[in-house]
């Protein structure tokens, strides 16, 4: 569903390839939470579309279930808020297939933009991202479980969000955390300008 009075604006959580604490390369597994909360987070903030990209048949089962159970099952009964929310995930198997399934949507690419807790040369602030949905193209802003994202997608990247600082050293959020934060930095209300 395009919301054409908002940004065109999707979310992925990538589990492979990610980190884990090593530096090595991995599939993490999903979280159950992870589903859940960034399902109703996206939903909240008029996402288009949360895609859950994992690779692995076992896990991406495991998630089907759980999405059927919302989306057409018991579930999707008992709580219709949840249902609402879960209307907006897909479940995907890799980052290509996420672009190539936005692409089909809007006839483009999305602009790709990747979040870590580290600056790069191309790292773009929320206020100049803001103001960047205004162009009408679809924006992918893709979030890694483990230790973050492996650097053969970063390097995929167009922009990569500026880190969420607080006022401590301490910079290790849970993933959906970190999205919360960043799209109410990007979506939310301006409340800095009333």
């Amino acid at each position: 569903m395009i919301l054409h009075d908002r940004p065109n604006v999707y979310v992925g959580l990538v589990h492979h390839p990610v980190y884990n604490k090593k530096m090595d390369v991995i599939t993490t597994s999903v979280t159950n939470l992870d589903i859940h909360d960034i399902a109703r987070i996206s939903c909240t903030y008029g996402v288009n579309r949360y895609y859950i990209i994992q690779p692995l048949e076992n896990q991406r089962r495991l998630v089907q279930d759980i999405l059927d159970y919302w989306q057409v099952g018991y579930g999707s009964q008992y709580n219709t808020d949840r249902k609402t929310a879960f209307e907006r995930v897909a479940l995907i198997p890799s980052f290509e297939d996420t672009i190539e399934d936005i692409e089909k949507e809007h006839g483009e690419p999305p602009v790709v933009v990747t979040t870590d807790a580290r600056v790069y040369p191309n790292t773009i602030g929320y206020k100049s991202l803001r103001r960047k949905f205004a162009d009408g193209k679809p924006y992918l802003i893709i979030f890694g479980t483990g230790w973050g994202l492996a650097k053969e997608t970063m390097l995929k990247s167009d922009y990569i969000l500026e880190p969420v600082y607080g006022p401590g050293e301490y910079n290790h959020l849970s993933v959906r955390s970190a999205v919360a934060i960043i799209l109410d930095r990007i979506l939310g209300e301006e409340w800095w300008n009333q």
